[in-house]
């Protein structure tokens, strides 16, 4: 991000609903993480911590960044205080090796991080779902998304947002992720006709959703807001 995406950040992210707050981000090393970290460090949140496994990236560096090496299986105690919670873990069946492993990761883990910040004071929630999540899907994914949806909607946050995006666009090995063969292949098949694809199904590059997860959660909309792949494709 370069500096005048910065100043467009700070200029338009700022002011009292976001310079005394502090925010925790959980994820930071996936696709939509890392494009959400330099988003709240370039906001005026006066701390973000991060929850990770690993260390920070090589390069990454704020003063008012907090960087936590935990296990997302047992978390700390006491659970870090901060105001905003953006959780944007996930990740695959097949990564995962089994559904029980998926879910773990994409259910257990993301309620189980806003249980605990919602229980040590924190009162917005923003959190990555994904298209088609409905908890009385056939499809497991689907059904696995729409069970966590539910789960963080009764957990009484203030404001919740819940972004459901389509594929993602994004160099997932340059993070040194496993590569998604089904957001590359659709990125490739579609490149030459994705401005005739409808913009609720479009593949939607990382930093899109990112920055309509933040912008969605400054605003601090009372009650569960979800932000559709449409709606963020049009915030870039």
């Amino acid at each position: 991000m370069g500096p005048r995406a910065a100043a467009t950040l700070e200029c338009g992210m700022s002011g009292p609903r976001s310079s005394s707050r502090h925010a925790l981000l959980a994820g930071a090393t996936g696709l939509v993480g890392r494009a959400l970290l330099p988003l709240l460090l370039a906001s005026s949140y006066r701390r973000v911590t991060v929850l990770a496994r690993g260390a920070p990236p090589r390069g990454v560096f704020d003063p008012k960044l907090d960087w936590m090496r935990i296990d997302f299986d047992h978390l700390p105690e006491p659970f870090p205080a901060a105001d905003d919670v953006y959780i944007a873990l996930g990740t695959t069946i097949r990564t995962a090796g089994s559904q029980e492993a998926f879910r773990r990761v994409d259910f257990d883990y993301v309620v189980g991080i806003a249980r605990a910040a919602r229980a040590a004071g924190a009162s917005r929630l923003a959190v990555v779902s994904a298209l088609g999540a409905d908890s009385s899907s056939r499809v497991f994914y689907n059904r696995t998304k729409g069970d966590m949806q539910a789960a963080i909607g009764a957990l009484g946050y203030e404001s919740v947002v819940i972004a459901q995006p389509s594929l993602l666009i994004g160099d997932r090995a340059a993070l040194g992720q496993p590569v998604r063969s089904g957001e590359v292949l659709a990125e490739r098949w579609l490149r030459p006709i994705m401005g005739l694809v409808p913009a609720s199904v479009r593949p939607i590059a990382a930093a899109s959703v990112a920055k309509a997860l933040v912008e969605a959660a400054l605003a601090a909309q009372p009650g569960v807001r979800i932000l559709r792949s449409a709606q963020m494709q049009a915030s870039r």
